[in-house]
């Protein structure tokens, strides 16, 4: 054997080269690799046309690396930071200039400030936090609006504190930052009205509970009480209602849909959480029945290629148990991951889904 092909076959044995064809950037910084035939070294996600493996040494260290002799490819440039990091540098100040300024920033002045074009901006702002510039702002506003309501703060007082102009502009938008009124919201949604009940499936008991706008929570486990519980902590000072006969019929279509998921559930649902978790579970109901997807390919999806565990967040935080799909997201690999009612519980699911 040639000794080029020698050094093709262990730079295919070895895992790292898959990286390297892939231009992964989470493998920057972990290693390098040197290039004879142009005499260069490069980081993992150099956007250079693809090399023949033969002609490739792959090196722990940077070090390692300059010791060849060989010089820094202009393009990916291995011996300062990475693009990734310099964009989420720059992306974090982004963030603390719109989290510090009394009205939000427009685009093009944080560009201009960052000194970047606003598309290109734009653009590394949403592929690290899955949000446009735009959008944080207003997700920041409503997690100030729901601190000062949490903190005792008058609604006026909050309206002001969280940079509204006008009490109006804030009504406008209050329902779809808080769920419910400012009021409520204040109170831990006292005078909010919340019906619900316990019904039996083939995979445990199912808790279902509702607002006048829509199923607020779906939620399995093992233990009734537990799962009652689990409801009182989250409306604390919620009006519940129980033993509903009228609500009997909604638990009945959620447990038809769990034990029959083709059937599908046409419900009315109240969707609370940020603006980023919103798309991420939207993107969720967009997987087709029987279909799984990968967290990054969810992050991909809502524009946000680099906000896998922010993606993971979401899908923990979802309170909405097959209504909103978390279960259909899988690990890269396609293992189930964790899930929040139970593996076996998203395994048994997805089981269904796949027959239907």
């Amino acid at each position: 054997m040639k000794n080029q092909d020698k050094k093709a076959a262990a730079t295919l044995a070895d895992p790292r080269w898959a990286r390297i064809v892939a231009r992964d950037k989470s493998a920057d910084g972990a290693f390098w690799y040197t290039v004879d035939t142009t005499g260069v070294y490069c980081r993992p996600s150099c956007p250079s046309r693809g090399c023949n493996p033969g002609n490739v040494t792959i090196h722990d260290t940077l070090e390692s690396a300059q010791r060849t002799g060989f010089r820094p490819c202009k393009r990916c440039k291995p011996d300062g930071p990475s693009a990734e990091t310099v964009n989420a540098e720059i992306v974090t100040r982004a963030c603390r200039m719109i989290e510090t300024s009394e009205t939000a920033p427009s685009l093009t002045d944080l560009a201009e400030t960052l000194s970047l074009s606003p598309g290109y901006f734009h653009r590394i702002f949403k592929a690290h936090t899955g949000l446009t510039p735009r959008g944080y702002a207003t997700a920041h506003r409503a997690k100030r609006v729901r601190e000062a309501l949490t903190g005792g703060n008058s609604v006026t007082e909050a309206i002001y504190d969280a940079g509204f102009s006008s009490s109006g502009r804030f009504y406008e938008a209050s329902n779809a930052m808080l769920g419910m009124t400012p009021s409520s919201f204040r109170k831990g949604g006292a005078k909010e009205a919340i019906r619900f009940a316990i019904g039996e499936t083939t995979l445990g008991a199912i808790l279902v509970a509702s607002s006048a706008k829509g199923v607020a929570a779906i939620l399995l486990g093992d233990d009734p009480d537990a799962l009652a519980r689990d409801l009182q902590d989250r409306f604390p000072n919620a009006t519940l209602i129980g033993a509903d006969a009228e609500y009997e019929a909604i638990v009945a279509k959620v447990v038809g849909f769990v034990e029959a998921p083709e059937v599908g559930l046409d419900l009315p649902l109240d969707v609370r959480g940020t603006a980023f978790q919103q798309r991420v579970w939207q993107a969720l109901r967009d997987i087709p029945l029987g279909q799984t997807v990968s967290y990054s390919d969810v992050a991909e999806r809502i524009g946000a290629p680099t906000a896998m565990r922010a993606v993971a967040g979401a899908c923990a935080a979802n309170k909405l148990a097959v209504a909103i799909p978390c279960h259909r997201v899988v690990r890269n690999d396609g293992a189930l991951s964790g899930y929040a009612w139970g593996v076996e519980r998203k395994r048994a699911i997805l089981d269904r889904e796949q027959a239907a």
